[in-house]
């Protein structure tokens, strides 16, 4: 990766990590990501974001779960695209560029999917998170009210 890459982050993963499909057994490390990502995030915006309220076993059940070391993402087809519905990486993990390996995780499979679009949303809040996405190439879509919880829709075409 060249530093004119928007997959450039400050310190970048000498080797990014692999990133394989989680198994039920690996329960316990999923919920253990996504609390220590998501938790802060509820001073901010006044509520338990939407990843706090999921369902990680059915998720796991379903085949929708990767996961590498320090981190997660949650994938669900749609019939005209990909629903990158969780990317969540583990605070004594950031800032060395795996939430950008996760992403490029999350576009490469649902390219490899057929898919020409991939699909995210973040609450309204999380401004940090959405000037990222639209760095990496993502546009807002539309804001809606989902779940008690204002959300910025944004796409990306593969």
């Amino acid at each position: 990766m060249s530093g004119d890459s928007p997959w450039s982050g400050r310190g970048l993963l000498p080797k990014p990590p692999p990133v394989r499909l989680a198994q039920i057994t690996d329960l316990p490390e999923v919920e253990a990501i996504v609390h220590a990502a998501y938790t802060p995030w509820i001073a901010i915006i006044g509520q338990k974001p939407g990843p706090l309220l999921d369902n990680y076993a059915a998720a796991i059940k379903a085949g929708q779960v990767h996961i590498t070391t320090g981190g997660l993402v949650v994938l669900i087809d749609a019939a005209d695209h990909m629903l990158l519905e969780n990317v969540a990486v583990h605070p004594d993990h950031r800032g060395n560029g795996l939430g950008r390996h996760l992403i490029r995780f999350a576009e490469d499979t649902a390219r490899h999917r057929g898919h020409q679009t991939i699909r995210l949303y973040a609450h309204i809040k999380m401004t940090r998170n959405i000037a990222l996405y639209q760095q990496l190439g993502y546009t807002i879509s539309h804001q809606a009210e989902e779940r008690g919880l204002t959300r910025i829709y944004m796409q990306k075409p593969l």
